[in-house]
């Protein structure tokens, strides 16, 4: 049996063991010690805390402070959970899984997790964090005809098992599947995670098991909910962060009721994490999230309106920050980004209209569309020849990275996009030199995008002028997210683009989940994944022969060795490479960071990354501080 500790363990017994005095606290949690608000902090804190390292070139900090950021949705209240990112178990710099919330992890065969909780640890409101919470997930909600119409969710299956949940104790649940489940820790770990714990003893009372029945009947109406399965569902979302009564374990608390322009996160009393000297985590008192419309955020960044700012920004905002940099008491930094692609065209493979999935499931149709993209140009262009141009898949900082697999069906070459085009019989064309698709159609191609980033409509325009050399037309698209996603779902989407592989410098024991059809959120096969996620229950049967390799070879990682589990990465990228399912355009795009000169602990150097990393999360912000009270 592998255990996973924290190597900070046994400092953090060694603090526990000393006076109570060694610990130490905020000055403002201080007045309310004294003000019998608030127990000492010994009694707030687990028997043994988690212990955080300070990364090398950051040092113990000071407390206080206010830190303002800039947001551009009101639903954006969970980012903070994000940044925060407190976890069960989380990934440490180095990428590796490593306990937080969590004392300790037993793994066996990968399919047998034993969870031990810190004794002592408590919510934010005081109330013990143990065993009960994960029961209570487990029996009352998705054990729940009502409030799991489908029972146990598809993160917590492979090959549709559900796992066997045990309560040892009040601190130690353990979950068993019959086959390995090494995707169990990663989820807990991710960016936006899943849940297997809820405070019990607060959504009790929205429970139609557990709440006296007059009393949860006002509750729907004052609520205005339709019975008890939404008013529950609307109190519980611990992702989506937006109810202030609702317990957390997160390093700031939401304090301000929704909606609203500016949103207000106080330190959390009885967060689980110390310094190496005993100081409670965070060192910064509040965060505020001051919403403003996504396009005039990096006009309040450059004006010095946050003190750490990175979402909403882009490569393309770097000169006005530079500038408002030599006015503002700010540093503009660019971290590293681990994306397989800046921006990457997504050919839906699953899209209703069958003229045009007859086309797209062509692979020379979609390796002619990647010869006709001018990526030297694009790079010139929009990203001052700074970027890399590519296909969508792994970096070269990643073991995996092969530059044949980069370079595939990527070069700029309209002559050869051209015969492959007419190798398949797309030789009809309109008056205006537009093919035709077989049922007589203009070949326009309609490219839907999210509206979020100023640069991608730039880049299609580059895209249209070298497409029209082979005879199609494409139009770009702004939509709002939601609907972007929607459509793309619902198969009204010929095309999309997004970004590339989340994760872009794996070894070969990550996961390759982002390679096989098994997430309805890959833009290019979404029916399959839904098919995957739902056992079959909706979406489409893969239909595919490559794309049904994928899966097979996902399903094979998970009891590989670690040499097959190499061969099997290598196999999966070659697929992508080969068949173009998504169009990479570059990568290896800088994000440029905001940070202000008095904040301290903030890397220099840094990936910043949504899967794995949670941006700022991965980077400890609950170590961040100011040498000035900001």
């Amino acid at each position: 049996m592998r255990r996973l500790t924290g190597f900070a363990l046994a400092l953090a017994i060694l603090l526990h063991g000393a006076a109570a005095a060694a610990f130490m606290e905020s000055p403002i949690l201080a007045e309310r010690v004294a003000a019998g608000a608030l127990p000492p902090v010994a009694q707030r804190l687990p028997e043994k805390p988690m212990v955080t390292s300070l990364p090398a070139g950051t040092e113990n900090g000071r407390y206080g402070g206010t830190l303002d950021t800039l947001m551009g949705r009101s639903k954006d209240t969970r980012m903070m959970v994000v940044y925060g990112y407190a976890r069960l178990v989380g990934y440490n710099t180095e990428w590796n899984l490593v306990p937080d919330i969590l004392e300790s992890v037993e793994t066996a065969e990968d399919r047998i997790f034993t969870l031990h909780l810190r004794k002592g640890h408590k919510w934010s409101d005081g109330h013990p964090f143990t065993a009960e919470d994960f029961r209570y997930y487990w029996e009352d909600v998705i054990n729940n005809e009502e409030l799991s119409p489908l029972g146990v969710p598809s993160f917590l299956k492979v090959d549709a098992h559900p796992p066997t949940f045990e309560m040892i104790d009040a601190h130690t649940v353990r979950y068993t599947w019959p086959v390995p489940n090494p995707f169990f820790l990663p989820i807990l770990a991710g960016a936006r995670p899943e849940y297997i714990y809820r405070p019990a003893h607060y959504l009790k009372q929205f429970h139609t098991d557990h709440a006296d029945a007059d009393q949860l009947a006002k509750r729907i109406e004052a609520e205005g909910q339709r019975d008890w399965v939404a008013l529950h569902f609307r109190k519980g979302h611990q992702y989506k962060n937006d109810n202030p009564e609702l317990p957390t374990l997160q390093p700031w608390i939401l304090t301000t009721r929704p909606p609203s322009n500016r949103f207000v996160f106080e330190r959390n009393p009885f967060y689980h994490r110390v310094d190496p000297d005993g100081r409670q985590l965070p060192y910064i008192d509040r965060v505020t999230f001051n919403v403003a419309s996504s396009k005039l955020i990096p006009a309040k960044a450059a004006a010095g309106e946050t003190h750490l700012q990175a979402r909403g920004l882009g490569f393309e905002n770097v000169a006005v920050l530079k500038e408002g940099s030599k006015r503002n008491p700010f540093d503009v930094r660019l971290w590293q980004s681990a994306r397989g692609a800046e921006m990457a065209l997504y050919p839906n493979l699953n899209v209703r209209d069958k003229g045009w999935r007859a086309v797209l499931r062509e692979a020379d149709f979609r390796r002619a569309l990647s010869l006709a993209i001018d990526r030297d140009e694009i790079n010139q262009v929009i990203y001052f020849g700074i970027a890399e141009p590519g296909n969508n898949t792994v970096l070269p900082r990643s073991p995996l990275f092969d530059p044949m697999l980069r370079d595939r069906w990527a070069d700029f070459d309209i002559s050869q996009a051209n015969t492959l085009l007419d190798g398949l019989g797309l030789t009809a064309r309109d008056d205006r030199g537009v093919r035709l698709l077989p049922d007589g159609r203009p070949m326009e191609i309609t490219v839907e995008t999210a509206g979020e980033e100023p640069t991608q409509v730039d880049i299609l325009q580059l895209i249209t002028e070298s497409w029209a050399k082979i005879g199609i037309k494409l139009h770009a698209k702004p939509l709002q997210r939601e609907v972007f996603r929607n459509r793309i779902f619902a198969g009204s989407t010929v095309m999309s683009v997004w970004y590339g592989l989340e994760n872009a410098v794996p070894t070969a024991a990550f996961a390759p989940r982002e390679l096989a059809p098994t997430s309805q959120q890959h833009l290019m096969w979404p029916k399959w994944g839904q098919y995957f996620e739902t056992a079959g229950l909706a979406g489409e049967a893969i239909d595919i022969p490559l794309a049904e390799e994928l899966i097979q070879l996902d399903r094979e990682w998970r009891t590989a060795d670690e040499d097959r589990r190499h061969a099997i990465w290598k196999r999966m990228l070659e697929i992508h490479a080969d068949q173009q399912f998504s169009i990479g355009i570059v990568r290896g795009v800088p994000q440029p960071v905001v940070i202000h000169k008095n904040l301290r602990n903030v890397p220099k150097q840094a990936i910043y990354n949504w899967e794995p990393g949670a941006h700022f999360g991965i980077h400890q912000p609950d170590t961040f501080w100011f040498d000035t009270a900001g």
